[in-house]
């Protein structure tokens, strides 16, 4: 199973989410690859937020990496796509007109709470103890996941 992680940024969110599923994959000897991608063109090659990368240290997970933009081959590359916010749904669904294509997209918090596509609102200009919520509730997300895996 390879899944994609997509933010609008792809500098926070995304790439915390990919580094705790790639942990999970590792630690469960689950095959697949995890990546994380966003839409900002000025973020391109830049590292994750200092943010994510210092709650992935408090909790064992390397948060590494540099932001690349979605492409369309994202669609062929990977089983889920699975996006934070409505932002970043739309900007996904706008570059595909195939059913087969579009049934791989979802919002992430549909995992918890499936048909509700609540967003995920993003942590980079609001305190750390917002990155501890994220990081709380992509521990969960990531372990429903691959509770569906095993």
């Amino acid at each position: 199973m390879n899944i994609l992680f997509v933010s609008t940024g792809n500098l926070c969110r995304s790439p915390l989410a990919g580094a705790i599923l790639k942990k999970k994959f590792a630690d469960h000897r689950i095959n697949g690859e995890v990546d994380s991608a966003g839409f900002e063109s000025f973020n391109i090659n830049e590292p994750p937020h200092t943010k994510a990368i210092e709650i992935g240290k408090r909790h064992g997970v390397e948060v590494n990496g540099k932001a690349r933009l979605f492409v369309k081959d994202d669609f062929i590359r990977f089983d889920r796509i699975l996006v934070m916010d409505v932002l970043s749904y739309d900007e996904v669904m706008d570059l595909t007109r195939s059913d087969k294509k579009q049934k791989k997209v979802d919002y992430l918090m549909n995992v918890l709470h499936p048909g509700k596509n609540e967003i995920i609102a993003d942590p980079v200009d609001s305190g750390m103890s917002d990155c501890v919520v994220i990081f709380k509730l992509f521990d969960k997300i990531t372990d429903k996941l691959i509770e569906e895996l095993k």
